[in-house]
């Protein structure tokens, strides 16, 4: 099983470090957050990580630093050697297929072939500030903008209507290194997106988090069942890939990681909760606006659920057991979300020790 490096975009309560202020009311400066994204790629790629994932986030509070997926990995591209340089994820109906294909295969050369993509829907209204008439359909437009974006990475044309409106015959440029562009595609839980990324021969990119062990159980074979009766379309092969997203900090005991994760980790899961509540208050469902002390509970009680099942969060030994049942469970990559709030020399401590389990392991 390998073990990736997840930049989810906590980045917002990152401390400053003594070199100057940050953007006015913030005491962040986002220069800082970029050098430790930086330093983290660059010792993940020393330890022999599998690769290394940031996201696509837009106008919110979490994940300030994280509004273009490709720039960001043009910089880890060129900083790191051999870790894979992976979107998690393109919010793909916010994109023309072209330019994603284009962006990315920039990235490609960049890294001599070590470009990876995870496709998601968006699930931010505002986030669609970028692209309003997509916001109702985007699930039906990245499940079928796939394939298409599949083509055009393989250098076959794709037809557009250019400044006049007339039809043109386009092909990307430039060419990546990969003749197959590695895809997955992102889901919060809905079983039914797993059975979709089967059918597509994608990778699945899922998480643990708010889903029970037999519940991950049940969507992994509804898509290796998929996966298994799809034809081939240049993706992965009849088996699939899960990669299942999990909060991660290896301690030198589960008293320390208590101690250093629950606070920042408790107020990011408060922050989650908040944005997607104010989401839902803005598409007219008032009655799910969480008060203060709710929010407080919900993430007090998913801090507890993480620390039993579904998180790296603690001793090696703690660690171990749950690398061993994820294994299990039929997961092929951890992506590890290290950008939580914890100090950037506990984070790289912390690698280092998930390093040391990963060789003990193989």
């Amino acid at each position: 099983m390998d073990l990736s490096v997840m930049f989810f975009g906590a980045d917002s309560g990152a401390p400053t470090r003594g070199r100057g202020p940050g953007p006015a009311g913030t005491g962040v400066r986002h220069a800082d957050t970029y050098d430790d994204i930086l330093t983290v790629a660059r010792t993940a790629d020393r330890l022999g990580f599998h690769a290394v994932w940031t996201p696509e986030r837009h106008f919110q509070q979490v994940g300030q630093v994280f509004p273009s997926p490709p720039v960001l990995s043009a910089a880890l591209a060129v900083a790191t050697e051999r870790i894979g340089i992976r979107a998690g994820s393109v919010v793909l109906p916010l994109h023309h297929p072209l330019k994603v294909a284009e962006d990315w295969a920039v990235v490609d050369n960049l890294s001599h072939g070590r470009v990876g993509l995870s496709v998601a829907t968006g699930w931010h209204s505002a986030d669609f500030t970028l692209a309003p008439d997509h916001y109702e359909d985007r699930r039906e437009r990245t499940l079928r903008t796939i394939p298409e974006l599949r083509r055009l990475w393989a250098g076959k044309p794709g037809e557009y209507p250019d400044g006049t409106g007339q039809p043109v015959s386009v092909v990307p440029q430039p060419r990546p290194v990969q003749r197959r562009l590695p895809l997955w595609v992102t889901t919060s839980g809905n079983p039914e997106t797993w059975e979709a990324a089967g059918r597509l021969r994608a990778g699945v990119l899922g998480a643990t988090v708010g889903q029970s062990r037999d519940e991950l159980a049940g969507k992994i074979a509804r898509y290796r069942a998929a996966c298994a009766a799809a034809p081939d379309q240049a993706g992965t092969d009849a088996h699939g890939r899960v990669t299942l997203m999990a909060h991660t900090y290896v301690g030198a005991d589960d008293a320390e990681v208590r101690r250093l994760a629950a606070v920042p980790l408790k107020a990011y899961l408060a922050k989650y909760l908040g944005q997607t509540a104010a989401n839902r208050a803005a598409e007219g469902r008032e009655g799910e606006r969480l008060t203060e002390e709710q929010t407080g509970m919900l993430a007090e009680f998913a801090f507890q659920r993480y620390l039993n099942w579904g998180s790296l969060l603690g001793s090696p030994g703690t660690c171990a057991k749950m690398l061993a049942d994820l294994r299990d469970l039929g997961c092929d990559e951890v992506a590890c979300f290290i950008d939580f709030g914890i100090g950037r020399d506990e984070v790289l401590a912390g690698l280092h020790r998930l390093a040391e389990l990963r060789e003990a392991a193989l």
